[in-house]
């Protein structure tokens, strides 16, 4: 399999598992939402677990360009940055394919610590929050890590919320409380 029909296998396969999930899209089934047959399949990736994880490099590849050219485009201020965050969760959640998160949907699949989709998961959530304690940092908060941590918990929660309940106004409420721990943090300036 060459590398462009490898990389368009991952995405497809991608696309499979945000839709269905993990558990429940079978290798049968990938093979037919793919159009690529199980063998050809197995001859690039030894085990289903092993194309997952090639779905969650890209995703979080994908996700983390997303959300970090968005928040550059919407804010140009340090301290708008962290509000745009909050922003680009909005459009984000109003996209007719919006399923809430892969890494959030993986990590319950996959519960076991230390298992690597579980810690990729992991490791993705780790990676926001380090780019939002850059942010925090740019924007003069006093304990960026702290206030990346908490912007992390908004976060999170907003997209299980906006999966389960009305979008809209979940990102609104979002954006309310990353505003009261930003101001907090870093002042109304």
């Amino acid at each position: 399999m060459s590398a462009s029909k490898r990389d368009e296998l991952v995405q497809k396969a991608l696309e499979s598992f945000y839709r269905g999930g993990f558990h429940a899209i079978g290798m049968d089934r990938l093979a037919k939402e793919t159009g690529v047959s199980k063998t050809a399949i197995y001859k690039h990736f030894r085990t289903k677990d092993d194309l997952i994880l090639a779905t969650l490099r890209l995703r979080d590849e994908q996700f983390r360009n997303w959300l970090m050219r968005r928040v550059e485009a919407l804010a140009h201020d340090p301290r708008g940055r962290l509000f745009a965050i909050f922003d680009a969760l909005g459009e984000w959640f109003a996209e007719p394919g919006f399923r809430s998160c892969m890494f959030i949907k993986a990590s319950s699949e996959f519960q076991q610590r230390g298992e690597p989709i579980h810690t990729m998961s992991a490791e993705h959530k780790h990676l926001l929050a380090r780019y939002f304690a850059e942010l925090a940092q740019a924007a003069g908060a006093k304990e960026p890590e702290e206030l990346a941590r908490e912007l992390l918990v908004i976060k999170e929660g907003a997209i299980v919320l906006a999966h389960l309940h009305d979008p809209a106004w979940i990102a609104e409420d979002a954006r309310r409380a990353a505003a009261a721990v930003i101001t907090q943090a870093v002042g109304s300036g």
